[in-house]
């Protein structure tokens, strides 16, 4: 089995990192100062959660027409994790159960058009459109912004960070969502999506009410829809078929990401929850795990990485298996990539 080695620099510390064959997606870290500074010098810009004006807050809008629909999840005792990891080092056992107060979650990822219609209302500026760039995978790249890049993620060349990409051009300055309004919003940082479910009156879900989402019911399945991948030879989920990175036969008809709700929902109602767009979590993320029973678990209270869930159109089983419902991966919260979104959710009762 090919091991790769690579050296990422993660909070000024060196680190030394060997991993199986992997997508590369969790080594997509912005490196930057701890105190950024403003236009005039100033140091301690803004959290983004805060930019966001009092008057577009107060601006009328009908969100019922904006947000997606939400799902109520009774909650009760299941088996989070598994006791057959498929990728061990990413913390996914031991398998435990976790009792889950009732919560509501959206039935699709946040797309597009419903974060332009939120970026119109409060004028909220995204982490990748403040940096300048952000991470997109080489293969949906033109020619032409192919060759301005400078360099590409020694873990995983197939990442590189473009110019100009970001929500609203997701391969680059050249590229446009106009005809993927319906699709999931992509570039987003753990922070913006934080200010939007915050704006819908909503929150992220926590990594436990995520993948209680998923299972829609089954125990220890694979998939939100049971075991087999392809049930009666269907596809189930947008994700990467052929030979990961460099030809993607793209049989289940999109070669990137695909409308919502085009994949069939699990038991639930709950659609994409796997494939399509990796999706954040709440949580700081953790690989160490009790077997103890527990009641509405939301991680460890810090941490420098979150939790994402869900593996995106990008997976593929040779190099990155984390379509299950007990995957896990982690990026650090300002990272933004061509393959990351977000769903909210929200408390049962105010």
């Amino acid at each position: 089995m090919l091991f790769i080695y690579f050296y990422c620099v993660h909070q000024q510390d060196l680190y030394r990192t060997v991993l199986l064959p992997d997508c590369g997606c969790n080594t997509l870290h912005r490196h930057r100062a701890e105190e950024e500074e403003d236009e005039e010098g100033r140091g301690n810009v803004q959290h983004p959660a805060h930019k966001y004006s009092e008057r577009a807050n107060k601006e009328f809008v009908n969100k019922e027409d904006i947000l997606s629909k939400m799902v109520l999840l009774q909650g009760g005792w299941f088996l989070m994790g598994t006791d057959d990891p498929g990728i061990p080092q990413d913390g996914e056992g031991p398998q435990r159960r976790v009792w889950l107060d009732p919560f509501y979650i959206e039935e699709h990822e946040v797309t597009n058009l419903q974060f332009q219609l939120f970026t119109n209302i409060t004028h909220h500026v995204t982490e990748a459109e403040r940096f300048g760039d952000s991470f997109v995978f080489e293969g949906l790249l033109s020619e032409e912004v192919k060759s301005t890049l400078s360099h590409a993620v020694a873990a995983a060349p197939w990442w590189a960070p473009v110019k100009g990409a970001d929500w609203r051009h997701p391969e680059g300055p050249d590229s446009s969502i106009a005809h993927r309004m319906d699709h999931p919003v992509l570039h987003v940082s753990w922070a913006d999506a934080q200010v939007y479910c915050e704006w819908a009156g909503r929150r992220l879900p926590t990594e436990a009410e995520w993948e209680f989402a998923c299972r829609g019911g089954l125990q220890d399945r694979l998939y939100p829809w049971g075991n087999k991948l392809m049930p009666r030879g269907q596809h189930y989920a947008n994700l990467f078929q052929g030979e990961f990175p460099s030809h993607n036969t793209a049989e289940d008809g999109f070669a990137q990401t695909s409308p919502v709700k085009k994949f069939p929902a699990n038991a639930f109602g709950l659609y994409d929850m796997v494939g399509n767009a990796w999706e954040w979590t709440a949580d700081w993320w953790s690989v160490h795990h009790t077997r103890d029973n527990t009641h509405n678990p939301k991680g460890p209270e810090t941490g420098s990485d979150r939790v994402k869930k869900g593996g995106s159109y990008m997976c593929h089983k040779s190099y990155c298996y984390r379509y299950r419902c007990a995957a896990r991966s982690q990026n650090t919260p300002d990272s933004s990539a061509s393959n990351l979104g977000f769903r909210c959710a929200a408390d049962s009762t105010p």
